[in-house]
């Protein structure tokens, strides 16, 4: 499972880094850019919890200093996503489940605005003052709404694949169970459960059983 897991965290961080570089970070988007990478780890922080989010950060944030167009010093993005790797880990549901969205939002509401926050102090200490010329309270605003359009298509998928790789009993094996992942985020705190519609079409095909029966009976008596 360790192999597993760090393959699977490997794969995800260097696919969400080409993409950052390649495509999102070539939109020239008021303010600042949709951040992939920062997604990906919370995703996985929200599944291995605040040790795994804590070293997957780390690496990820090393991997974004090292690769270009990086303009700034080597591990300084790399101490930020570490501290909201391990941020994130901490509000690892106790149960593997996401019921609402709320829970989820604010975590990644949380990660953009201290992550954007983080790196603009570290910044500041190293004689970076970048931050001020473009305007801290813009890229804040910018970080959070970017993000948070951007989450429910990402970090319930990273979540589902990351549950997968564990063997996890609550991985998903279909669609129907797939959607108990995104349940929180989709439905925003509905209040369904799969288990519950999973309970409900085993009810079901328990009646189907029984009818056929009933008719293969009433074959054989004729």
């Amino acid at each position: 499972m360790r192999f597993n897991r760090m393959l699977l965290s490997t794969t995800l961080v260097v696919v969400a880094l080409v993409i950052q570089v390649s495509v999102l970070a070539r939109l020239h988007l008021p303010g600042a850019v949709p951040d992939l990478v920062l997604l990906t780890v919370v995703g996985l922080a929200l599944v291995y919890g605040h040790v795994g989010g804590c070293l997957i950060g780390f690496g990820a944030g090393l991997l974004s200093d090292l690769v270009p167009p990086a303009d700034h010093a080597a591990g300084r993005y790399a101490l930020v996503l570490c501290v909201v790797g391990y941020l994130a880990g901490l509000a690892k549901p106790e149960n593997g489940r996401l019921k609402s969205a709320t829970g989820p939002m604010a975590v990644v509401v949380a990660a953009a605005i201290g992550s954007t926050l983080l790196y603009a102090l570290v910044g500041a200490l190293v004689g970076d003052t970048a931050a001020r010329h473009v305007g801290l309270a813009g890229l804040l605003f910018s970080a959070a709404l970017y993000d948070l359009m951007l989450a429910p298509f990402v970090v319930p998928g990273i979540m589902a694949l990351a549950r997968r790789a564990e063997n996890d009993p609550l991985a998903e094996t279909n669609s129907a169970k797939a959607a108990d992942v995104s349940s929180g985020w989709l439905s925003s705190g509905t209040g369904l459960r799969i288990g519950s519609q999973r309970g409900g079409l085993r009810v079901k095909a328990a009646k189907a059983r029984v009818a056929r029966a009933g008719r293969i009976k009433g074959v054989k008596r004729l």
